[in-house]
């Protein structure tokens, strides 16, 4: 997979990208990752990227031309077409099968917005999908992509260590996961539940499953509610 970041602060993924499980998948050559600044595509001396909105109101806009440009530059050195996501909040909510669908893309294009966030024209312009990461508001769209980046690769076949881990993660099916336990047996009171030491592979599965519906209705009904709906 190749991953694609337009942002006015590239710098601040390079520690992101080279470690932990995305830095393995990149080192792996399972997924690539290139970020392109917005402000190498700016017209002025001054790399100007944003101005003040028409209208009046505080804060500055993301301008139209380097971010087209940019965007045009890099599909230029692309063999095939990408998919564009504008982070954003006012996108869809990223889920765990949103991310599924996206990890089935060869090529994803990320843009990052900043300040005030970006001029009207360019949600109308570029066609992308609009992805949100929550209901609420950040300094810019970087967070947002390492999280949708983070959450892509792990499902990439390669990535994780263990291709089982994905499978039986929270969200997957539709529940919350299962308590986990390591060692010690025994901790400050606290102890395994001994049906995790039966070594009974089918009482296992059943009190993981058990505890997973358990788990989601009292913690995120809506979810038990949505499987529902969608049955």
């Amino acid at each position: 997979m190749r991953i694609d970041v337009l942002t006015l602060f590239p710098e601040v993924f390079e520690p992101f990208v080279a470690s932990s499980i995305v830095g393995r998948a990149v080192a792996k050559g399972i997924v690539s990752i290139r970020c392109t600044s917005f402000r190498d595509f700016a017209c002025d001396r001054h790399r100007s990227v944003d101005d003040r909105p028409f209208g009046g109101g505080p804060g500055m806009v993301l301008m139209c031309g380097p971010v087209f440009d940019a965007l045009e530059h890099v599909e230029a050195h692309g063999e095939s077409k990408p998919l564009r996501i504008l982070l954003t909040p006012q996108g869809e909510k990223l889920t765990q099968s949103v991310v599924a669908e996206l990890a089935k893309a060869p090529w994803l294009v990320l843009l990052c917005g900043h300040y005030e966030g970006f001029d009207e024209r360019i949600r109308t312009g570029i066609a992308a999908r609009e992805i949100s990461i929550g209901d609420y508001v950040l300094s810019g769209g970087e967070p947002a992509a390492m999280v949708l980046i983070d959450a892509v690769v792990r499902l990439l076949p390669g990535a994780l260590g263990d291709e089982a881990s994905a499978a039986d993660e929270s969200f997957t099916d539709g529940t919350l996961e299962y308590p986990q336990f390591t060692r010690p047996r025994e901790f400050r009171g606290m102890e395994v539940p001994e049906v995790l030491l039966s070594g009974d592979h089918g009482k296992i599965a059943a009190w993981r499953r058990e505890q997973s519906l358990e788990r989601t209705l009292e913690r995120r009904p809506d979810l038990l509610e949505a499987r529902r709906y969608m049955a």
